[in-house]
């Protein structure tokens, strides 16, 4: 499946950054895509519009912790290696884009405030390249589960 095509489609069709990503790692789970789209609303925006970190990379760890995270509070080494394969995802979506924060990627100021999400227009997408970071996000997880069937729960 090509994810990073399906998330920039989703993107365009009305989703959030984080909802494109995870909605297109996730299309063979068993959650249905109301849940899904809703467990990942919030981080649309950098967190909320915040323009925090990136909301692709919210998706894609979303993504990545229901097929491969662990669930037992006690497994330290689960939670270490999870750990380390977000950074190194990070790392990946960083060299290729710059940044992992939402403001940078965006090119805004450092002092920007948050405003309510602006209508989805042609403008909209031409000014942003939220659709190619969603693509791009969407990809790196792609390869990574492409790479490890194995591991899928």
């Amino acid at each position: 499946m090509d994810y990073g095509a399906r998330a920039k489609e989703l993107f365009e069709s009305g989703y959030n950054c984080c909802q494109a990503v995870f909605l297109a790692c996730t299309e063979d789970s068993e959650l249905d895509t109301e849940t899904k789209a809703k467990l990942a609303s919030s981080f649309g925006g950098g967190i909320g519009g915040m323009r925090q970190v990136c909301g692709t990379l919210s998706g894609m760890y979303l993504a990545l912790g229901l097929r491969y995270g662990y669930s037992d509070p006690r497994d330290k080494a689960g939670k270490a290696a999870q750990y380390e394969l977000i950074r190194a995802l990070a790392d990946e979506f960083k060299q290729e884009n710059g940044s992992i924060i939402c403001r940078e990627l965006l090119g805004l100021d450092e002092n920007f405030k948050p405003k309510p999400p602006e209508a989805r227009t042609d403008s909209y997408y031409k000014k942003r390249p939220c659709g190619e970071l969603c693509k791009c996000a969407a990809d790196i997880l792609g390869r990574y589960m492409d790479a490890h069937p194995a591991a899928e729960k």
